[in-house]
C-alpha cells in the first residue's frame, strides 16, 4: 500500500523533492492559492508550522490554479507573495493540478485515501487539507473552510 512517502514533487525553487525526506514527521498537505477567499489561512498554516515544527510537524503547500484562476502567478511570484504577505517558512511546491487527467500523482493518492463529502474524491476548492501521520498515511481530510487552528487537536494527537 502506497504512502505519501512514495511520491515526489517539484519544490517551488524547481528542485525535485522526495516526500520520503519527510519520513517521521506529521504533515498537513494543502492546495493553496494567493487570490482566494481562503488565502488568509496562510497565516494560520504558518502559525501551525511555527508552533509544531520542533515536534516533528510540517505544512506542505501546493499552489493550484484550477479553481477560479486564483493562482495565476508563476513560482517566483507565488514565493514572493507568500514571503511578503504571510512570512511563510513552510515548504512550498511548484503549481500542481489536483483534479482531472493532469492531477499530480500525490493528489490522486490523497483523494482516494480520504474521500470528501458524500464519498466524493474530487477536490472542491483551494485550501483543502490532508493530515498525514509520521508513517506517511493519510489520516483525515478537511474542507477549505476548516480553519487551520481548528486542526490543532488532531495534529497534537499525531505528535
Amino acid at each position: 500500500m502506497a504512502t505519501v512517502h512514495d511520491f515526489s514533487a517539484r519544490a517551488i525553487d524547481g528542485k525535485e523533492c522526495a516526500l520520503a525526506d519527510f519520513k517521521g514527521k506529521a504533515l498537513l498537505i494543502v492546495n493553496v492559492a494567493s487570490k482566494c477567499g481562503f488565502t488568509p489561512q496562510y497565516k494560520g498554516l504558518e502559525s501551525l508550522q511555527r508552533k509544531y515544527a520542533d515536534r516533528g510537524f510540517a505544512v506542505l503547500g501546493f499552489p493550484c490554479d484550477q479553481f477560479g484562476h486564483q493562482e495565476p502567478g508563476n513560482e517566483q511570484e507565488i514565493r514572493n507573495f507568500c514571503s511578503l504577505n504571510y512570512d511563510v517558512t513552510f515548504p512550498m511546491f511548484a503549481k500542481v493540478e489536483v483534479n482531472g487527467s493532469g492531477a499530480h500523482p500525490l493528489y490522486e493518492h490523497l483523494k482516494t485515501s480520504a474521500k470528501g463529502i458524500l464519498g466524493t474524491e474530487g477536490i472542491k476548492w483551494n485550501f483543502t487539507k490532508f493530515l498525514i501521520d509520521r508513517e506517511g498515511r493519510v489520516v483525515k481530510r478537511y474542507a477549505p473552510n476548516d480553519k487551520p487552528e481548528s486542526l490543532e487537536q488532531d495534529i497534537e494527537a499525531l505528535l
